[in-house]
């Protein structure tokens, strides 16, 4: 097979020196042009007194510096390369590095800026640059390609644009934008480039992921069928979340979403857990106060806070949950079970709506471009449960979205309800009224359902959406009634008590065998005959009560998942025996 040569432009290299090239000089650069580029070349020289040792040679869209800078710099990398992939003493491998470092003449593809401005670039003259590749800015300012047109390129930029200037020199690094990732960032918090921003020194991570990766396909996965445990109620008796699952958290402004998040990266505490939290368009002061709390709870060991706040510009948000997703990955291919929350995609969207306007992408529906579903898809879809071949871990993701005013059938959150495979939607109604979490038990579901589900849960929680179901239907019949019959009452109590029992403390997730013993009582109608402000402190105390009487059932539960039904006989029996107890203390 003969090697294809490189075309060049007018056939003319165009050399730069600070003195002209001797005739031998001239031959040896003709020869490796030929060989490179084929017989029909020419060299053009050209002064360039800044030049003091060494040349720059430029060929069409190839350049090549061979200044004594440029080969400083090739030696530089080559020692970093050494230092990252040792594994023993450094002080070795580094002289053998320089002993046998010899300086390559490497073509670089270089282009120029056209125009700049609000974090986007346009480039000419980079003729082979990929999209989602790196681009470095004579300022050093990093870039990544993210529009591809025939005579240039659209850029974005991961730092301060205002030393960018028309005219700057620009290079490809023939790399995907990737970040560091590693055990090195549990516990730490980080921007959307893997820099730490907690104040608490470098983060030296030796592995390198690329942040946009395609899914895992049907073959590397296996079903969702291990429970992801929220620590409430409300949520893992009806609408269960599996390893390997993407349930949507969805609704207004203020309606608790984060703190449901917040409350399940809790209760991961000592489960062998990773937790990742993707911070879009906050304020800096509200990640603040979450990592607190996170610190407080005991949970910040296990988790990566990563964040771009809402003064961060539209690229770093643009990229933040990708760079996310990548660091999961790392965790999940390594056979851990890893949880990622993104908060929220709807200023993700919002990101990329002002990045594609800028880069003078068409507007569609609500001004965003046309690809915006692709955008979430093509990330949500890398959540999976691996096969057992490929280590068995998992990545659980908990996208966030906020709505107008309930409105559901918005652009954004109909894309990504058809994405994720189940939604929990919050109600302001019910926030307001004290229903916390306010989890609207009509519009939720989890497609996965009873699979990701214990079969004591899914056996204790029985008809509990039916019966919530029908007492809210009654609920709304009872307004136009005055006179009700006593077993329509006995009916409103009972759905009553069971609407107070869903009502949760922020920050205080149940335990597995908690919610067990609760959902019986509830389904036994133990809190139908209570006052509705006593059932809060009553389940708690109920559980503390029967797990002391009982423990041989409780250690039956959380050994087997399941609940017979002579266990369950006891659970009530034991129930029934405390409220008798509450009573008579009550004076009744």
């Amino acid at each position: 097979m003969t090697k294809l040569k490189k075309k060049t432009v007018n056939n003319i290299a165009y050399l730069q020196s600070a003195i002209q090239p001797t005739v031998e000089q001239e031959s040896e650069l003709l020869s490796f042009l030929e060989e490179k580029y084929g017989n029909d070349i020419r060299i053009e020289w050209q002064e360039n007194k800044e030049i003091v040792d060494g040349f720059k040679l430029k060929v069409g869209v190839d350049h090549y510096d061979w200044t004594i800078e440029s080969r400083m710099k090739q030696l530089e990398k080559s020692w970093v390369d050494a230092v990252l992939n040792a594994q023993d003493n450094i002080v070795p491998l580094l002289k053998e590095n320089l002993e046998n470092w010899t300086p390559k003449a490497l073509a670089e593809e270089i282009g120029t800026v056209l125009t700049v401005g609000d974090g986007i670039a346009t480039v000419s003259g980079l003729e082979n640059a990929c999209y989602g590749e790196i681009l470095i800015f004579e300022d050093g300012t990093r870039g990544m390609v993210q529009d591809l047109k025939r005579n240039q390129i659209g850029c974005i930029l991961f730092g301060d644009d205002r030393e960018i200037l028309q005219g700057s020199i620009v290079k490809r690094t023939d790399k995907m934008a990737g970040i560091p990732v590693g055990y090195e960032f549990l516990g730490r918090v980080v921007d959307p480039l893997g820099r730490p921003i907690d104040g608490n020194g470098e983060i030296f991570a030796k592995k390198y992921e690329m942040v946009e990766k395609p899914a895992p396909g049907i073959v590397d996965r296996q079903p969702v069928n291990t429970p992801m445990e929220t620590g409430l109620i409300a949520i893992d008796s009806m609408f269960p979340i599996g390893r390997g699952q993407r349930e949507l958290i969805i609704g207004d402004r203020q309606t608790g979403k984060t703190a449901i998040a917040l409350d399940t990266i809790i209760n991961q505490k000592g489960k062998d857990v990773i937790c990742i939290y993707v911070a879009i368009g906050q304020k800096a002061s509200s990640v603040a106060q979450l990592v607190e709390t996170l610190r407080k709870h005991g949970a910040l060991n296990y988790t990566v806070v990563m964040c771009a706040t809402a003064s961060d510009t539209a690229p770093i948000q643009y990229i933040a949950p990708y760079a996310g997703t990548a660091l999961a990955e790392f965790f999940m291919n390594d056979g851990k079970d890893v949880l990622i929350v993104y908060d929220d995609l709807s200023k993700h969207a919002v990101a990329y709506r002002a990045l594609s306007l800028l880069l003078e992408r068409s507007p569609g529906r609500e001004a965003y471009p046309g690809d915006v579903f692709y955008l979430h898809s093509r990330l949500l879809e890398r959540s999976a449960h691996l096969s057992d071949e490929l280590g068995g871990g998992s990545l659980t993701a908990l996208p966030i979205v906020e709505t107008q005013a309930g409105d559901v059938s918005a652009y954004i959150p109909t894309n990504i309800i058809s994405i994720t495979d189940g939604q929990i939607f919050l109600e302001s109604d019910l926030f307001f009224a004290g229903q916390r979490p306010a989890v609207n038990v009509g519009l939720s579901v989890s497609r996965v359902g009873g699979d990701a589900q214990t079969k004591a849960m899914k056996t204790a929680a029985k008809t509990l959406r039916l019966d919530l179901a029908q007492y809210r239907e009654m609920e709304v019949f009872m307004q136009f009634s005055s006179d009700l019959d006593d077993v329509t009452k006995q009916q409103l109590q009972y759905g009553q008590g069971l609407m107070r029992m869903l009502r949760q403390k922020q920050y205080h997730p149940l335990k597995h065998y908690e919610q067990v013993l609760i959902l019986v009582a509830a389904m036994g109608h133990i809190f139908q005959n209570l006052p509705i402000t006593r059932i809060d402190t009553f389940k708690l105390e109920m559980c503390k009560y029967v797990s002391k009487k009982i423990p041989g059932v409780i250690e039956d539960i959380e050994r087997t998942g399941k609940l017979s039904d002579e266990n369950r006989e006891k659970i009530l029996e034991v129930e029934k025996r405390f409220l008798k107890k509450e009573k008579l203390k009550a004076g009744k």
